[in-house]
């Protein structure tokens, strides 16, 4: 058997990804900055499942980035269900369009190019199932803050990222900005006695998060 890292064992015991997921893939790596940035086959995967194991009729996305992670929770949605997902950089918007579109997915993919903090503080939204959180590190805080109420008795949020590549228990960042932020929202879930929350250590951390009935 051929030497191969853990990661690569996992991925190539995972499902593979579907031919519009493969595409993004590729496209991110070769046209974009920051490709490390995309969700990738096993997180994809994980996101997929969960959100066919919760089967929400409304997802909410902060980040969209390349629009990897969108199709991946949109297989879980309901019929005649709806995924809204805002991104902020507005130079990425053509891109995720033409992302989208390789999935008959889009249909059911709302895009929205605009700051997250001020379209959750005037969104007529007033219920989600399922919210994936994946945008700008500092304001994750907030994010919560503002997404929690929006969220259903008994429904989910899911944030990447909260070990940030295992900083988040590093002293040498301690003045850095995005790890500051992330440890602040750890502290701020696990302390919010409405939820319940578990970290996984996959790939960067996911925290799933359940909102109480």
């Amino acid at each position: 058997m051929q030497k191969m890292s853990l990661e690569e064992y996992i991925e190539a015991h995972s499902s593979p990804e579907n031919e519009a997921l493969a595409q993004i893939s590729y496209r991110t790596n070769v046209h974009i900055l920051n490709p490390h940035m995309l969700s990738g086959q096993v997180q994809g995967r994980v996101l997929s499942f969960l959100s066919q194991m919760i089967r929400p009729e409304r997802i909410l996305e902060l980040g969209t980035f390349t629009g990897y992670s969108a199709l991946c929770l949109a297989e879980g949605l309901q019929d005649g269900g709806e995924m809204i997902t805002i991104e902020h950089n507005d130079e990425l918007e053509d891109t995720i369009r033409q992302n989208l579109a390789l999935s008959p997915l889009s249909e059911n993919i709302q895009l929205v190019i605009a700051d997250a903090k001020e379209w959750l503080s005037s969104t007529p939204y007033t219920k989600f199932d399922l919210v994936f959180i994946d945008a700008d590190k500092r304001e994750y805080v907030e994010y919560f803050n503002l997404v929690l109420p929006l969220v259903r008795e008994g429904g989910w949020i899911l944030a990447d990222n909260t070990l940030w590549d295992g900083h988040i228990i590093d002293t040498a960042y301690d003045r850095d900005k995005q790890t500051l932020g992330l440890r602040a929202f750890n502290e701020a879930v696990a302390a919010n006695p409405n939820v319940e929350q578990v970290i996984l250590p996959l790939r960067d951390g996911l925290t799933l998060i359940h909102k109480l009935r």
